[in-house]
């Protein structure tokens, strides 16, 4: 009888530990699982939380905002407005060519949980990363994301 062995190879173990593609994926699919873990708590996914976050912040902002904000597709942008709106966190209305997007009463009440999960996977990953490697991560992260221009 034949056994089978899972191996669980760390990314810098990996035979492709030095490609960025490899390893800004593996540490995507990473993060993604954390925060999908702390947004769970609102039936939302990440993504979502973020926009309707902003969208509690800046009242009747618009897609394009959103899409600059969020650094995502502006039909990215429209299927999570769409979602949102399917499940009654936000209202679209149109103003002549303008599309603005604004909070319902039911997202609201929904900003004290919104919060609650963001301290959480910030905690999270603070906790297992360190405060201020984790800090340093980000700004760096950002930085090189900005570098890249395409």
């Amino acid at each position: 009888i034949k056994s089978i062995y899972l191996c669980f190879v760390k990314a810098a173990s990996s035979r492709y530990c030095k490609c960025m593609y490899f390893s800004s994926q593996a540490m995507a699919r990473k993060v993604e699982k954390l925060a999908q873990q702390s947004w769970k708590k609102v039936d939302l996914s990440p993504s979502h939380a973020y926009l309707l976050m902003m969208v509690l912040e800046e009242p009747g902002i618009q897609p394009s905002a959103l899409v600059e904000e969020l650094l995502l597709t502006p039909s990215t942008i429209t299927r999570l407005i769409e979602k949102l709106e399917e499940k009654k966190l936000v209202v679209r209305t149109a103003e002549g060519k303008i599309t603005n997007v604004y909070p319902t009463p039911k997202a609201k009440d929904l900003l004290p949980k919104l919060n609650q999960c963001l301290e959480e996977f910030y905690q999270t990953y603070s906790s297992i990363l360190g405060k201020e490697e984790s800090m340093q991560m980000v700004q760096r992260m950002n930085k090189l994301t900005d570098k890249l221009d395409v």
